[in-house]
């Protein structure tokens, strides 16, 4: 039975009724318990499985029709919960900013692709009728960030959902309040729409002892990992399917036929949003040589704030618990923190509307190196596009995540669009452009660069099925 548009706000009105009174006035530290068993969230890895196996069970016996039903009452509940939930998560996590967490939650509710996603596709000839089909892995343990907590757990929840799976989550411990509280937020909206309980499941209190245990667990079909390249090396060799979202550094070129006022503007707003903890953001910009003093006065004008000198040396000894090597150690603390507040620790006051720190600085410099998520933006000094690319390549390391462009030069742009060999590439955009966010297409929350799906969907979560029936049913 198809559900009305008047019954799905209905549903969504209950699930955020229930999901306040839960939430009342508690303060951080209460937000993030949960009582055992209740709306998915469980004390063991081994009872969150079996909950969640059972709900997958009931879940593929169902007809598309509510799968679709089921998917629209989840982004209704999560449009209707993006402000809480990033108010939630800051609180929590103690960085970003929650204007831009909400856009995050918004995307992700949004656009994040659903069962449209997954086509059928048939053949027919001589030989008869060959249908493909794309079915569902099962059980699928997913690692998430702090960084994004409730946009990745929507994206992929809808993503994983369309497909057909049921998730076990091990949230990142620092996230783990806000985590579980969208968890539960989404399976009161699938029960609230006809879906089985407990089809995203999560642990109460998740350590590297749990997530372990998740990767290994014998009824886990396939593992979605966002992280670094510890947690994606190990789930390698578990031996499962393995969707991996893991690091980026992208870099920024500016050729001299950029409109550097544009290019300006959204670089510091890419750069800036939510504090720089996107991946995709920007993260250094290769700018050519008699542009680049005018292009800096221009970011200035959108809340940049330059550096230089002895005070990027005390940025350094801040931010930074190793600035050697080609992989420098950033001090985590300085995570998504506003700019000014980093600022203020070097003895720079500013006023609070100052977004984003930049830096000139040479090539190979720890700032260019390292994948800071903090709204510190090196800017490097280059005078050929292959002298641009040839530096944004070896900062990008390999990732083959994200990198941007600001040009007016069809030829430029080709030639960088072509051997970047990044999984996203925006030319003359924020970085979030590639996320759907500002841009056409479909949004999601998890890069799979190490594995190389690439831009995850419904299709990165299932299997191809293919049934033939030789020698009958062609009518044409």
């Amino acid at each position: 039975m198809e559900v009305t548009e008047d019954q799905i706000s209905n549903i969504v009105e209950v699930v955020l009724k229930n999901v306040q009174n839960q939430l009342g006035d508690m303060p951080a530290a209460r937000a993030g318990s949960s009582p055992k068993g209740e709306d998915g969230i469980f004390a063991t890895i081994e009872e969150a499985v079996t909950h969640s196996l059972a709900a997958q069970e009931q879940f593929v016996e169902m007809e598309l029709s509510k799968r679709v039903d089921i998917i629209r009452a989840i982004r209704d509940a999560m449009e209707e919960s993006a402000r809480t939930l990033a108010e939630m998560a800051v609180r929590e996590v103690a960085f970003g900013r929650i204007e831009d967490k909400i856009k995050k939650n918004l995307l992700a509710a949004r656009k994040a692709p659903g069962i449209e996603a997954l086509p059928t596709t048939a053949w027919s000839g001589d030989d008869g009728l060959t249908l493909v089909e794309r079915g569902p892995y099962g059980v699928i343990g997913s690692i998430t960030p702090t960084t994004n907590p409730v946009a990745t757990i929507t994206s992929n929840a809808i993503s994983m959902l369309a497909g057909g799976n049921s998730v076990v989550f091990n949230p990142h411990p620092r996230s783990k309040g806000v985590t579980n509280r969208a968890i539960q937020i989404i399976n009161q909206a699938i029960v609230a729409a006809g879906g089985p309980p407990n089809l995203l499941c999560s642990v109460i209190e998740p350590t590297i002892e749990t997530s372990n245990e998740l990767m290994n667990h014998p009824m886990i079909r396939m593992l979605m990992v966002t992280g670094g390249p510890g947690v994606v090396a190990v789930a390698m060799k578990t031996g499962k399917k393995v969707v991996a979202a893991g690091p980026g550094n992208p870099p920024v070129i500016v050729d001299d036929t950029a409109n550097i006022p544009r290019a300006a503007k959204d670089i510091v707003d890419g750069a800036s949003f939510d504090n720089n903890v996107l991946c995709i953001a920007e993260k250094e910009v290769y700018c050519f040589e008699d542009v680049t003093d005018q292009l800096k006065e221009e970011m200035k004008k959108y809340g940049a704030y330059e550096i230089s000198g002895k005070q990027i040396e005390d940025l350094i000894s801040l931010v930074f618990v190793d600035p050697a090597g080609e992989h420098p150690k950033i001090n985590t603390k300085w995570v998504g923190i506003d700019a000014w507040r980093i600022l203020r620790e070097i003895d720079i006051r500013v006023n609070e509307d100052v977004r984003l720190i930049i830096a000139e600085v040479p090539d190979e410099h720890s700032f260019v190196n390292a994948e800071m998520l903090m709204p510190v933006l090196p800017i490097v000094r280059v005078n050929t596009i292959e002298e641009a690319l040839e530096r944004a390549k070896r900062a990008e390391h390999g990732f083959r995540h994200t990198a941007c462009m600001h040009s007016e030069s069809v030829s430029n742009m080709s030639y960088v669009a072509r051997y970047i060999d990044t999984t996203i590439f925006v030319k003359n955009a924020p970085s979030y452009a590639g996320l759907g966010f500002g841009g056409e297409g479909h949004a999601s929350l998890s890069i799979a660069g190490p594995t190389g799906e690439g831009i995850t969907g419904p299709f990165a979560f299932t299997r191809e099925r293919r049934c033939v029936l030789a020698g009958s049913f062609r009518i044409v």
